[in-house]
């Protein structure tokens, strides 16, 4: 059996922890630069506010019923969510963190009462962490998932489903569209409907051979998957990333050079220090800008340049980004946008170097290594590179961010006795 516990609407959660007046009250959290909800409470869905809206299309809305209004703090959701999977290693000897607010556990040999194996870990993580969590149990990922929902949407579930026997994964089947199914999306579904496969049970039930070949061999997984038969295997070690992006959109639209450059030089230096902790080297580089595709005269450009050498080192990535972003360029245009993507990545253990050409010098890998201890003992930016600039005008917007109460000491809730 494997339980996957997900956190309620986990942005907004972590928002109502420091903020007990908030709980039972509509929250919302918005996308950088506070452009878009991201993250609602139960409450706020309540009152029609859809994932992904425009800010400004629902600020009104927001405003008119009194909804807290936060600006991303991913600080805090990142040091919340890794409580919480502290938390849940406790449940069992062999885990996957599948996303932020999402974790596989593996029951395999538990002797439990599996109802109230989720009720523990559910009131373990409240009175821990004060984080609500749903909990899906079931002999697969695929129905572990959707025993997980069910226990998100059905009262009846009190935020625990077990699917321990088909009779009961068939009955939430046969009520679940085919577009609720873990990772079908709109075009998969729209070619299944061509076999008369419209909901989880219509596919639980069909030839897993013949979709093979007429689909792919995922969907022949998925089949079993929904008949109790596991095939997805639990990653104790999330694989290395075969690409890394760092994109942002400019708090204001920038028009000179410099400040598109200093924001470029953080976005490499964010990328190449990702790089680092997978303990990989990227041999090229990706590199875009554009304007606002919404006004007239849209110019976008973007462009792939091979690194010297392989490297984690942000000073070379962060200078060849710089000259790339200063080719792409063009006075005259506000723009709006730009990101780098390392490409080509390989592991730093396994270096074939060139015959002209030794690779990174070790003072480089020492150098690297004590600004990424530094930074993670005293805080992110506590060393940074000069070329990022000290006034940074084109940050993004959070105008209505919460304290870092968990990762700041000046931050820290003040009780009043």
């Amino acid at each position: 059996m494997l339980a996957l516990v997900d956190c309620n609407s986990c942005y907004a959660s972590c928002e109502q922890i420091f903020r007990p007046d908030l709980r039972g009250k509509p929250v919302v959290v918005l996308s950088n630069n506070d452009g878009f909800v991201v993250a609602r409470s139960k409450e706020a869905k309540a009152l029609g506010i859809g994932d992904l809206q425009a800010f400004f299309k629902v600020e009104p809305l927001l405003r008119r019923h009194g909804v807290a209004i936060f600006s991303s703090n991913y600080p805090l959701y990142g040091d919340i969510s890794h409580r919480v999977m502290t938390t849940l290693r406790s449940f069992s000897p062999s885990v996957e963190v599948y996303s932020i607010d999402e974790m596989f556990l593996d029951c395999e040999g538990l002797q439990e009462d599996w109802k109230a194996y989720g009720q523990t870990i559910r009131s373990t993580l409240w009175r821990d962490v004060r984080m609500p969590v749903g909990v899906g149990i079931a002999p697969s990922k695929t129905l572990a998932k959707l025993a997980n929902r069910a226990a998100k949407k059905i009262p009846q579930c009190q935020g625990v489903c077990v699917l321990d026997e088909p009779h009961k994964w068939e009955w939430l089947q046969r009520r679940t569209p085919i577009t609720q199914l873990w990772g079908i999306a709109g075009r998969l579904a729209r070619r299944l409907a061509e076999f008369n496969i419209t909901t989880a049970y219509d596919l639980a039930k069909a030839d897993p051979k013949v979709l093979r070949r007429k689909v792919s061999v995922n969907i022949e997984r998925m089949i079993e998957e929904l008949n109790g038969i596991s095939c997805i295997p639990l990653e104790e070690l999330p694989p290395a990333k075969q690409q890394i992006y760092c994109t942002r959109s400019f708090g204001e639209k920038l028009t000179e050079l410099a400040p598109i450059q200093q924001a470029i030089t953080l976005y490499a230096s964010r990328a190449a220090e990702k790089l680092r902790q997978q303990t990989s080297l990227a041999s090229s580089l990706h590199v875009f800008l554009h304007t606002s595709p919404f006004e007239d005269g849209y110019y976008s450009n973007s462009t792939v340049v091979q690194l010297p050498y392989p490297t984690d080192d942000s000073r070379v990535i962060t200078s060849l980004a710089k000259d790339t972003i200063a080719r792409l360029y063009r006075p005259h245009y506000r723009f709006l946008k730009a990101g780098v993507g390392l490409l080509e990545l390989s592991e730093k253990e396994h270096q074939q170097h060139d015959l002209f050409h030794s690779g990174q010098n070790l003072k480089a890998d020492k150098l690297m290594h004590v600004v990424d201890q530094i930074n993670t003992e005293y805080g992110r930016g506590s060393l940074f590179l000069g070329a990022e600039g000290i006034n940074k005008k084109w940050k993004m917007r959070q105008g209505y961010t919460s304290p870092a109460y968990t990762t700041r000491w000046a931050d820290l809730p003040k009780v009043r006795t």
